[in-house]
């Protein structure tokens, strides 16, 4: 392999995107440390449409159409996403070249007056843009009152700190890389609120050639299995990012395990599904089976009418 001299990320404007391009930068910078690293900073739609929530804007990719598009063009070698924006499947020529180790998958109670989900008053106002999080948010706590909350982590918590909610769910990942450890009252327990597919784990998607080689030793084959098989449960349901699914994969010894979830948004139907299967040397497609056995299972609960009903009202 040829180290390029050479090598150009993009990533997103937000404050955490460069913050995951720069981790990113230095990781690649510790292993070939005489080639020169830049990053390509670009606007996705998603960042541009900021007034309605992300499962009325419609479309795959809002997140990251654009990314790809430089890489596509030679604009740039490789893309950083958090891997939970990006599309189960991607645009020819492009790939996941690694996945990195993954941070913590659970979502953060954020409140400036309530230690907890649970200490909430009835009618409590919690601020997400996430479908996902408000299916399951009102079948534990039906009273409560969810409003749409988008923007970049801190336009988010300014405006939990102007008063517009009484908390504010988030990605933990986001808010430790940020350095906001001191904004979390407390991870949300998987049983009340199942992780996204993909959540925690930084991707890097290239074209697929030799930068893909480049960039192989950054792959924490651990993640890579375990977002692989959430991806599969999700690509079977075919699935976004901004629909009410969750998936949650773990490892422990031998022992591959997967929980999925479809919801309505308002919460009277939370649909759930765990499966396991055991590791053989083939374990990339024990994990696709395993993804695909839990979305057979949703399926055959109902998760397509559920999701056919999210769709048509989007």
């Amino acid at each position: 392999m040829t180290t390029p001299k050479t090598l150009t990320i993009a990533t997103r404007q937000s404050p955490l995107a460069l913050w995951q391009a720069n981790f990113v930068k230095d990781e690649l910078q510790k292993l070939y440390p005489q080639m020169d690293i830049r990053l390509l900073e670009l606007v996705t739609k998603g960042d541009k449409i900021l007034d309605t929530p992300l499962a009325k804007i419609g479309g795959k990719g809002l997140f990251v159409k654009e990314l790809e598009t430089a890489l596509l063009t030679g604009q740039a070698d490789i893309a950083v996403h958090s891997l939970k924006d990006v599309p189960m499947v991607l645009p020819e020529g492009l790939t996941i070249g690694a996945y990195l180790d993954r941070h913590s998958p659970f979502d953060a109670f954020v409140s400036n007056d309530f230690e907890s989900l649970d200490e909430l008053p009835q009618g409590a106002r919690v601020g997400t843009s996430s479908l996902r999080r408000e299916c399951q948010l009102r079948a534990y706590r039906p009273d409560l009152t969810i409003i749409s909350l988008r923007g970049n982590v801190g336009t988010r918590l300014s405006k939990l700190d102007n008063g517009d909610y009484d908390a504010i769910i988030l990605a933990q990942s986001g808010l430790e890389r940020l350095g906001l450890h001191e904004r979390i009252r407390h991870s949300l327990p998987a049983d009340i609120c199942l992780p996204a597919v993909g959540q925690g784990t930084l991707a890097i998607e290239c074209r697929d050639d030799e930068i893909k080689a480049l960039i192989k030793p950054l792959n924490h084959d651990t993640s890579a299995l375990k977002a692989i098989c959430e991806r599969a449960m999700n690509h079977a349901l075919e699935g976004g990012c901004q629909v009410p699914i969750a998936g949650f994969a773990t490892l422990v010894d031998n022992l591959l395990h997967l929980e999925g979830r479809v919801g309505t948004p308002d919460g009277n139907t939370l649909l759930k599904v765990v499966k396991q299967i055991s590791i053989t040397d083939n374990a990339h497609h024990d994990a696709i089976e395993l993804g695909q056995q839990v979305a057979t299972e949703l399926l055959a609960q109902g998760a397509d009418k559920i999701l056919a009903t999210v769709y048509a009202n989007a």
